[in-house]
């Protein structure tokens, strides 16, 4: 016959003596664990009373009823969330690594010239209003999804493949920025857009030979575009300074050419007036003040009498006579 285990009875012994009292504890721990929640200091808590909202309660420590009968949600609204499409980040501790599967759904789309473009955006948004966010509409995060491509293949139907590709990029995110915020103010999701940034748009991978080629040749004849204008810039103004010049030299040879004729006219004028008043006298003085003029520049001058006829003709005055030797 076995022996009894005393060790066993007394263990029986003890919880059938405390089982209230563990019971509960095990029951105060429960409530504990389900009613006690934390809320961190990025977050917002939606608290639900059987399903239907309650309250909203902030980053902390935080009561709720315990057994299912209050429910808690953490809601994110002071963190910037994104959402990738064409593309998906699958690794960022060192270097960034992107997801090899295919996302063409999502990214190829049609452009307004009837070509097709791969865009890859990112939309980066943050919950201002959480009761919007989970109330309002059902699953945000895929209505705004759905939202997302549908702006974005509106703002791209409407624009050409080269302005997609090249210079309208920046327009293109713009425009899709404030549509996107638009259509999340209509739906009241208690979202706000703060950007959308153009990761890369490319064209399909059978034809991005061509499309490279043709925007090779843009890039050239902008740079021809801007050589040309640079030689006209340097050009065409020392042109038009020469120009201007010529045209002031001009204009001051015929103003100075106007100033002397008009002197000698009104010179010639006073003269004539004082010749009416004694042509004699004036006649005499303009002979006189002429060979003053010109006698200066005659050089030798050898004056005789007209009425003289004792003067050698032949006196070569002009030359110096040679020195008698002396003996």
């Amino acid at each position: 016959m076995a022996e009894p285990n005393y060790r066993l009875q007394y263990y029986l012994f003890l919880l059938s003596k405390h089982f209230r009292k563990i019971l509960l504890g095990l029951f105060l721990l429960i409530v504990l664990l389900t009613s006690v929640k934390t809320v961190g200091p990025e977050e917002e808590g939606v608290v639900m009373y059987v399903g239907h909202y309650d309250r909203t309660v902030q980053p902390g420590l935080n009561f709720i009823l315990p057994f299912g009968i209050e429910e808690m949600q953490k809601i994110p609204v002071q963190r910037q969330l994104k959402q990738e499409f064409g593309f998906r980040t699958a690794n960022t501790d060192r270097t960034t690594q992107y997801s090899k599967a295919d996302f063409n759904d999502e990214s190829l789309m049609l452009t307004g010239d009837l070509n097709l473009a791969n865009v890859e955006w990112v939309v980066q948004y943050r919950i201002v209003n959480s009761y919007n966010y989970l109330f309002k509409v059902r699953d945000a995060e895929k209505a705004l999804r759905d939202m997302s491509e549908s702006a974005m293949r509106k703002i791209v139907g409407d624009r050409t493949v080269n302005e997609v590709l090249t210079v309208g990029r920046q327009e293109v995110a713009t425009s899709m920025e404030v549509l996107l915020q638009r259509m999340c103010d209509e739906y009241e999701n208690g979202i706000r857009i703060d950007q959308v940034v153009l990761q890369d748009v490319n064209p399909p991978e059978p034809v991005k030979p061509s499309f490279n080629a043709v925007n090779q040749a843009q890039q050239e004849r902008e740079t021809l575009i801007n050589q040309a204008e640079s030689e006209y810039n340097r050009i065409i103004p020392r042109a038009r300074g020469e120009a201007d010049e010529t045209i002031q030299l001009a204009e001051a040879y015929a103003l100075t050419r106007v100033n002397v004729a008009t002197g000698e006219a009104a010179r010639f004028n006073a003269l004539f007036e004082e010749y009416v008043k004694a042509p004699e006298v004036t006649k005499k003085r303009l002979y006189l003040e002429t060979m003053e003029r010109l006698l200066p520049k005659i050089g030798e001058k050898v004056i005789v009498d007209e009425r003289g006829n004792n003067v050698l003709p032949l006196l070569n005055l002009g030359q110096k006579q040679p020195q008698t030797q002396q003996k």
